[in-house]
This record gives structure tokens, C-alpha cells and sequence, in this order.
């Protein structure tokens, strides 16, 4: 089965190198308990990877073409599961993907990331810096995985989303996050990428760029 580099050639993906471990779990050393959201297409194992952590039990949602989507006081909880709302050209409303509308037209809809607002820099020494408040953990399974777990889990009849089960819409879905991992990332935001909760994180090295530094 491809690993992330290989399904994810345009995210240049190094691994991290210093990590700490909680309940099994492992964390980048600069990287606080209390900065995790954790983000991913449907099936991607966003809730296996929270009840590891022993973080918020449920999931959030932010649209993100709002302003000041980063001070949402869901976001305060955390570690915690979160569905992004994602901007669409043509489309007035953000959607998730599990949205009739998405669902219905994903093949005819591209991403609008000039919609995606994102937290403004730290402008001087009182002014919060939220584009390092947060670290979002992206989730992204190879597609073929994700569709072998939601078709093990449409056996359980737990989750109306699994009634269709449509590899290629499954792809789809894992390309637009990862295109909101690399938005993120090349926005100052301090992101990470792995394929399973089990999995070490790995972060982008864009163009020789540094991971942010962690307060």
C-alpha cells in the first residue's frame, strides 16, 4: 500500500525528530497537549486518534471562510475531532464534505483557497498569536485505506455516510485536506501529517522551510 510521500508527491514530508509519548501516541517535543486539533476526511480515524489521547469526546466545526474562526470558543476545548468548512468556487456557503452539496457535485467543485481566511500574524508584544495557539494534526490515510475502514464499519450501520462508499469521491476528499495542509502550512499555521493515530507525525519542509517554533 503507498505510504503518504508516495500518495502526497507535491507535500514534501520529513520526519520529526525529537517526539514525546503520551498514551501511546507520539507528539513532537515543542508540541503542548492543549494545541491539538485533530482534522481529516471522513473515515480518516479522527476519533481514534482523540480517544487515544483521551481529549474531548465531541466533534467540532469551523467554516473557514469566517473571519475570526480561530477565536470559535469550540476551539477551546481540546484536544478535539474538527470537520473544516471549506470554501468552493461557485458556492456562496463553505461546505464539509459530507454535505449533500459536496456530496452530490464533488466532481465539478474546486477548492477556493483565496476564501480561506487565517489567523493574522503577531503584531506586537500584547497581541495574541493564535497562528501558533493551535497544532492541527491532518489525518490522511492512503484512499484505498479509508475505503477498506468504512466498509468494515458500514457493516456496524453506525455512521448514514458510509451508505455510499465511492473510492474515487473517497480520494477526492483526502486530495482537498491535503491541499488544506499545504494552504496551512504555507500560512505560518504549524501543521502536522500522519497516515494512522499509531503513526509518528511528519511535517512539511517546503522549499527548505522550518517547522514554526512552539511557544
Amino acid at each position: 500500500m503507498p505510504t503518504l510521500t508516495d500518495s502526497y508527491p507535491y507535500l514534501p514530508l520529513v520526519s520529526i525528530a525529537d517526539l514525546w509519548w503520551t498514551r501511546g501516541v507520539a507528539l513532537a517535543s515543542e508540541e503542548h497537549f492543549g494545541q491539538i486539533l485533530v482534522t481529516g476526511p471522513p473515515g480518516s480515524g479522527k476519533s481514534t486518534l482523540i480517544g487515544q489521547l483521551g481529549g474531548w469526546p465531541e466533534e467540532g466545526y469551523i467554516d473557514l471562510t469566517l473571519n475570526g474562526w480561530w477565536r470559535a470558543r469550540s476551539l477551546a476545548l481540546r484536544p478535539r475531532e474538527l470537520h473544516l468548512g471549506l470554501p468552493f468556487v461557485g458556492q456562496r456557503k463553505a461546505l464539509s464534505l459530507f454535505d449533500v452539496t459536496w456530496m452530490e457535485q464533488w466532481r465539478a467543485l474546486q477548492l477556493d483557497e483565496n476564501r480561506i481566511l487565517l489567523p493574522p500574524p503577531k503584531r506586537h508584544f500584547f497581541s495574541a498569536e493564535w497562528r501558533h495557539r493551535f497544532v492541527f494534526e491532518f489525518l490522511l490515510p492512503p484512499p484505498q485505506a479509508i475505503v477498506a475502514d468504512r466498509t468494515e464499519r458500514a457493516r456496524l450501520g453506525t455512521h448514514p455516510i458510509d451508505r455510499l462508499i465511492d473510492p474515487e469521491q473517497i480520494a477526492a476528499q483526502v486530495r482537498l485536506y491535503a491541499q488544506v495542509a499545504l494552504h496551512f502550512h504555507r500560512g505560518g499555521m504549524i501543521v502536522h501529517l500522519r497516515e494512522r493515530a499509531d503513526d509518528p507525525p511528519l511535517r512539511i519542509d517546503d522549499h527548505g522551510t522550518t517547522e514554526p517554533h512552539l511557544p
